[in-house]
């Protein structure tokens, strides 16, 4: 009668003699400065992409930040500031600016605002920039209609939010606008015309909108 083999097989005998030793790996000489960092293979003759260039006067003169898409990495960024401005960087930084979260007040509808990404790229040692002082007259900017503009955008983004609360309410600003559009055509001083283009009247004012 054959005796039971065991299920597990005993480990083999290894012979000495036929185990292969490693050779050495042969000694390279050594070259200095032998690193290169590694720079972006892909070639853009013609950028299809805009970098916003922020003041950032907290920072260091050899630090400098830029807005860019999401889709822009380090290595462009990189290679676009060597070739376009020859400016070296040593490192570069980017995380992403999570937009915040808003309410619409008429429909309560939840939304998020666009992502940005943000980067901040170390310049080389003696090539610093340092951002010239704002001039104190902006009257070459037209800064005074900008600023009249702007505060008559948020006066009227304001009042729609407050009498516009409910849907199919229409915001008190308007209301006097069409009450007085249509005491002018009733008494006589405009002429309707239709459409929405603007039309000099008897009297030198635009005509009414229809």
């Amino acid at each position: 009668m054959n005796p039971i083999r065991p299920a597990v097989s005993t480990k083999p005998h290894l012979n000495p003699q036929r185990i292969k030793k490693p050779y050495p790996l042969p000694l390279r000489p050594l070259q200095p400065n032998r690193f290169v960092p590694p720079r972006g293979q892909k070639q853009v003759f013609l950028p299809n992409f805009v970098l916003t260039f922020l003041r950032t006067p907290l920072q260091p003169p050899h630090f400098a930040s830029f807005l860019v898409p999401l889709n822009l990495n380090k290595l462009d960024l990189k290679s676009y500031l060597y070739n376009a401005y020859n400016v070296r960087v040593l490192h570069v930084r980017s995380f992403i600016i999570h937009g915040r979260i808003t309410r619409d007040p008429r429909t309560h509808q939840v939304s998020r605002k666009p992502r940005k990404k943000k980067m901040t790229v170390e310049l080389e040692a003696g090539s610093p920039f340092v951002w010239p002082e704002v001039p104190e007259d902006l009257e070459k900017w037209d800064k005074k209609q900008r600023d009249e503009g702007k505060r008559e955008r948020e006066r009227l983004k304001e009042n729609r939010t407050q009498q516009g609360t409910e849907l199919g309410v229409v915001p008190e600003v308007e209301r006097r606008t069409l009450r007085e559009q249509a005491r002018s055509l009733l008494g006589g001083s405009r002429r309707w015309t239709p459409g929405i283009k603007e039309q000099a009247g008897g009297d030198g004012r635009s005509a009414a909108r229809t």
